[in-house]
């Protein structure tokens, strides 16, 4: 006779009481999501990707910030992109909590063998369903970027030139993928 496997439903307060033993823990819909800390090539494409958001999304007003950085949108829902960018508060301060803006105006992560499936499915549907502008995923063996957009039901996929204008009355940022995934990738 078989014993009956017992599902938990995890939840954002339960995420809290797990041990900062450098794994990420993030919950989607209930379901706990738990990632082994990041290769050094991981870490390297995320700094490369911040350094190149940073100054744009300053100029414009917004903030860009890295793992780890708690994004809860409900107590069913928490997520650590590798990179993203926040509005600021509407007094042009910035936010000390998440909860305090509530919207992510980009999400990017980086794909490893140990996240591929929840970067492009349980992440891609959260994103989307939240609303997120714009979710890239970072392809390191393909040298490309996938970009979701809240509708799509296919991504843009691309290789060349990343176009990213979260304010319109603003110039776009333009990013050479050629040169970008070079220099991660040390060739």
């Amino acid at each position: 006779m078989g014993m009956s496997l017992s599902h938990t439903e995890w939840n954002v307060a339960m995420l809290r009481t797990l041990p900062a033993d450098g794994n990420r823990y993030e919950v989607i819909d209930g379901e706990l999501f738990v990632t082994p800390a990041p290769s050094v090539v991981h870490q390297i494409a995320a700094s490369k990707l911040f350094q190149l958001l940073a100054p744009y999304a300053e100029m414009v007003g917004l903030d860009p910030l890295f793992a780890p950085t708690a994004v809860t949108f409900s107590d069913q829902r928490e997520v650590q992109p590798d990179v993203l960018v926040i509005p600021r508060l509407p007094n042009g301060k910035h936010a000390a909590h998440f909860r305090d803006v509530a919207v992510l105006v980009l999400s990017a992560e980086i794909l490893s063998e140990s996240s591929k499936r929840t970067d492009r499915h349980d992440k891609r549907r959260l994103y989307q369903d939240e609303h997120v502008a714009d979710y890239w995923i970072v392809d390191l063996d393909a040298r490309c970027i996938e970009r979701w957009t809240p509708d799509a039901i296919q991504p843009a996929l691309l290789t060349k030139t990343l176009t990213w204008q979260p304010i319109a009355t603003h110039s776009p940022l333009m990013i050479d993928l050629a040169q970008y995934f070079r220099t991660v990738l040390d060739d």
